[in-house]
């Protein structure tokens, strides 16, 4: 186990390291274009390249890089184009407050998923895998930006109960974090139930299934101790696939209740070209997915220890 965790790490250092090459190269080796993206368009050409001198962009391009990447390390993201303040005064708290929608999140997708996928699993064919089955398709199927507008209306506008943003202006509110989480709990655990049925589904048909039904064993124990187990495998990658969904990809979510969270930044920095932001937001988002990856491997090993990497 301590040989196949080295390794993943290992992956995940190497991982990192292309990744933060090809950001350089694309966002980076552009001097000129990074002067014009700092000091904007009608900068004269002696102050940018006052600029480019005092931050050292006329090194050479390894020696450029290895510092670059160097304060990466150190969380020295450099100042935001947008903001005017280090890119870490803004990055940290708006990756908190996705944070902590996507915990608020999960902690409903999860049990809710799992429990409904085994339900349907156990029983593929009967009245309640078909119920299930068809509530998970729809709700999968209506995007994040229409159950959105679907939820404002019938919240917001019909009840007058939940306010329609979330902007946290005057602090953290509960109340203000209901209808964005709700929008990704009926987009997410329909996907997460699905799998959790279809893997059940497998796991029930299976002959160590059959033999300890056979053998009498009381059908709990079957479940419980035999086939939850194996069956958990399939939806445990989904549910660690969906941490790097829930960073990156709430961005319509965060977008339409004006949640100040890391996926409206992202689109915020982009919009705005905000150079060193979208560099760090980048390299934040693709640590999370390595670390979630390896993070689901090792989880490989203790749901099912027939399973070893090399």
């Amino acid at each position: 186990m301590l040989v196949f965790i080295v390794r993943r790490l290992g992956t995940m250092v190497l991982t990192m390291v292309v990744v933060s090459i090809l950001l350089f190269l694309l966002l980076e080796i552009n001097s000129a274009g990074v002067a014009i993206k700092v000091l904007g368009p009608y900068t004269s050409e002696e102050q940018r390249n006052l600029w480019l001198e005092a931050n050292g962009y006329f090194r050479p391009i390894y020696i450029r890089y290895f510092s670059w990447l160097g304060n990466f390390i150190v969380g020295d993201f450099g100042d935001s184009i947008r903001f005017k303040v280090p890119v870490g005064e803004i990055l940290w708290p708006r990756l908190a407050s996705t944070g902590i929608l996507g915990l608020a999140a999960m902690a409903v997708v999860i049990p809710l998923s799992l429990i409904l996928g085994v339900l349907a699993g156990m029983r593929e064919g009967s009245t309640l895998d078909r119920v299930i089955s068809v509530g998970s398709i729809v709700t999968t199927s209506i995007p994040e930006f229409a159950s959105a507008v679907f939820l404002s209306t019938i919240f917001v506008f019909y009840l007058d109960i939940l306010p329609g943003t979330s902007s946290m202006s005057d602090g953290f509110s509960v109340v203000q974090l209901i209808l964005p989480a709700m929008v990704l709990i009926l987009y997410d655990f329909g996907y997460v139930t699905r799998m959790t049925r279809a893997s059940m589904a497998e796991v029930m048909t299976t002959h160590y299934i059959r033999t300890a039904v056979l053998k009498g064993l009381p059908y709990k124990t079957v479940i419980m101790k035999h086939a939850l187990r194996n069956a958990l495998i399939a939806p445990f990658t989904v549910i660690m696939l969906q941490i790097n969904w829930l960073l990156s990809g709430v961005i319509v979510v965060e977008f339409a209740f004006a949640y100040k969270g890391f996926g409206a930044l992202l689109l915020e920095a982009s919009l705005n070209q905000d150079l060193f932001m979208i560099e760090a937001c980048a390299m934040v988002a693709v640590f999370v997915a390595v670390i979630t990856q390896m993070i689901a491997d090792i989880g490989y090993t203790y749901l099912n220890p027939r399973i070893r990497f090399a």
